[in-house]
């Protein structure tokens, strides 16, 4: 079989994985912002632009004045840790899981809570019956599934008179999907998912009804001193106002707020939902055209327009191990298998930081790959 020849060129920006390594375009060190660098996040330029930095989120993201925005440690896993935490116990509680992360929280419910969940289950690429869920029941669950590229359709089979509270890990969702904050009582994401920012410190949104839980309902638990949200019977409220828990690092601070001004420069919520569309619609033509790709998500109305998971016609984990291996090997994209816990297959980065012309670029590169393995 004849040697397979490389495609005629690489993406420019070759990064497809969901990690920290998708820069918006332009970004370089030497451009972030150096205001608060080197001074105490406690000091009052520290301070302000740790507000600056909210202020923007609530800006671009249409976060309605009714939420509370808090920078908290431990990236996406410490802001729903420090919901599940402090505010489950009061009444029962559902998790959904269909796919890794899910099953994360599901295991915190479980072993560490202690607190006996129902548990809606779906496989990799599919969704829980979502009219199943009793919503008289605190309900946790991902609204992007990243390591499955499924996601829930949008916030309507949220019901407007739930008793019980809808805790949302929204991490690879943010900045590209349409949030009803209606529907949304708490709220979490990381700047290293959309934003391409870096990680280690998490993003907390609280709407009334959450912060009416902490205010009334203490748990039996001990809380660490970075899950504490209540001081003296009173919500913390320097939280949301730029004064974290713990020592943030300005670095990523200002990292996040120069990709936080850029997302605002290219149009908003608008322009990175747009972005995202066209990398999610461009990675489905070279899909629909290779007989050997196929999407995980087999439901188009629950294909994520971000973290898109795709399979591969007769791969093994050992296949797609190699596969992501030789565009590794020749800068062409990084990071690109499939969440370890997710069936083999692929995983492609299509969030707004992505150019739609380094998407188009990718398709010979997969086609190379998979001959020169076939081969």
């Amino acid at each position: 079989m004849t040697e397979p020849s490389l495609p005629a060129r690489k993406p420019a920006r070759p990064y497809f994985s969901s990690g920290p390594c998708a820069k918006p375009p332009g970004w370089a060190p030497d451009k972030l912002g150096t205001e608060s660098l080197g001074r105490s996040h406690r000091s009052k330029i520290g301070k302000a632009r740790l507000q600056y930095s909210i202020d923007l989120m609530r800006e671009i993201l249409q976060v309605p004045d009714t939420h509370r925005i808090g920078i908290v440690p431990g990236s996406d896993t410490g802001a729903v840790e420090m919901a599940m935490w402090t505010m489950l116990g009061a009444r029962g509680v559902t998790t959904l899981a269909w796919e890794s992360f899910g099953e994360g929280w599901v295991t915190d419910a479980v072993k560490q809570l202690k607190i006996d969940p129902t548990v809606l289950r779906a496989d990799y690429g599919a969704l829980p019956d979502l009219t199943q869920v009793n919503w008289s029941d605190d309900v946790i669950f991902t609204w992007n599934g990243t390591t499955s590229g499924v996601r829930v359709p949008g916030g309507d089979w949220i019901p407007a008179n739930r008793e019980g509270l809808s805790i949302a890990d929204a991490t690879s969702a943010v900045f590209a999907q349409d949030i009803a904050w209606d529907k949304v009582d708490v709220l979490t994401f990381s700047w290293q998912k959309v934003l391409g920012g870096e990680g280690a410190h998490g993003v907390l949104i609280l709407g009334p009804r959450a912060v009416s839980r902490l205010e009334t309902y203490t748990p039996a638990w001990p809380l660490p001193k970075v899950f504490r949200l209540m001081s003296k019977g009173a919500l913390t409220e320097g939280v949301f106002k730029g004064e974290t828990i713990n020592t943030p690092s300005m670095l990523a601070v200002e990292d996040a707020i120069f990709a936080l001004e850029w997302a605002k420069a290219v149009g908003g919520l608008e322009g990175m939902k747009a972005r995202a569309n066209a990398n999610a619609a461009a990675l489905d033509a070279i899909v629909q055209s290779r007989s050997w790709l196929g999407h995980l998500a087999a439901d188009p109305a629950a294909r994520s327009n971000t973290s898109v998971c795709l399979t591969v016609d007769g791969a093994d984990a050992d296949f797609i191990k190699k596969f992501a291996g030789l565009l590794e090997a020749e800068g062409a994209a990084f990071d690109i298998a499939g969440y370890r816990d997710a069936p083999p297959g692929l995983r492609i980065w299509c969030g707004a930081t992505v150019d739609t012309a380094d998407i188009e670029a990718l398709g010979p590169w997969l086609d190379w790959a998979y001959a020169k393995l076939r081969s």
